[in-house]
């Protein structure tokens, strides 16, 4: 490894990314792994209208897990795929971009909009480790029983507590905690689903 903004401990730069540490983004094994996804998810994409019992072994050979009677519609846009993992009964509609340079976990009976943004990387804001293609990353989770309206994004680290409710649109820069509804940019709760009286259609 050459590269003056990193210290050579050792390990791979798949190892220091799922370790969350910083690592040199343009690595040749990583680019392997990529390929391999882009591949895999282009595969997807033309088999499942065809034929989705192929089409969901393609994406379960994409993803780190896959659970039971849960549909994911193409196209479906990945880094690696190895590092998501998808919960049983979950619904994930047109066109989700999951940038999984981290770990992405997506829960039981969540449902995803189209174009939604589930992104892991970050990068330096001072121009020269940019430059040197240095990047990290944070994970992922969204709890069970998570909406996330169309068009979404969720940003690096970001966990949503089950049964909340992401607004279409919704930027979300930060936890979201268990059964509330956020919506905007960025992301602010709106509606606490634990009262009663807020009870009814988001």
């Amino acid at each position: 490894m050459q590269n003056e903004y990193l210290v050579d401990d050792g390990r791979t730069m798949r190892q220091r990314m799922l370790d969350g540490d910083d690592y040199i983004a343009d690595d040749p094994d990583l680019a392997v792994a990529n390929r391999r996804a882009i591949e895999l998810s282009f595969r997807f994409a033309r088999t499942w209208p065809i034929d989705p019992a192929a089409g969901r072994a393609i994406l379960a050979d994409l993803l780190g897990a896959l659970g039971s009677d849960t549909e994911v519609r193409p196209p479906l846009r990945v880094d690696y795929g190895s590092h998501i993992s998808i919960g049983a009964r979950t619904f994930i509609n047109y066109n989700l971009t999951a940038l999984d340079v981290a770990r992405i976990s997506i829960g039981d009976d969540v449902q995803i909009g189209p174009n939604v943004q589930l992104l892991t990387p970050t990068h330096p804001v001072a121009p020269e480790p940019r430059r040197a293609k240095i990047e990290g990353a944070k994970p992922i989770t969204i709890g069970d029983n998570v909406w996330i309206g169309g068009g979404a994004i969720i940003l690096p680290g970001v966990t949503v507590g089950e049964n909340s409710v992401i607004g279409a649109g919704a930027v979300v820069t930060r936890d979201v905690p268990a059964n509330v509804v956020v919506a905007g940019n960025p992301a602010r709760m709106v509606r606490n689903l634990n009262e009663s009286s807020q009870a009814g259609p988001a």
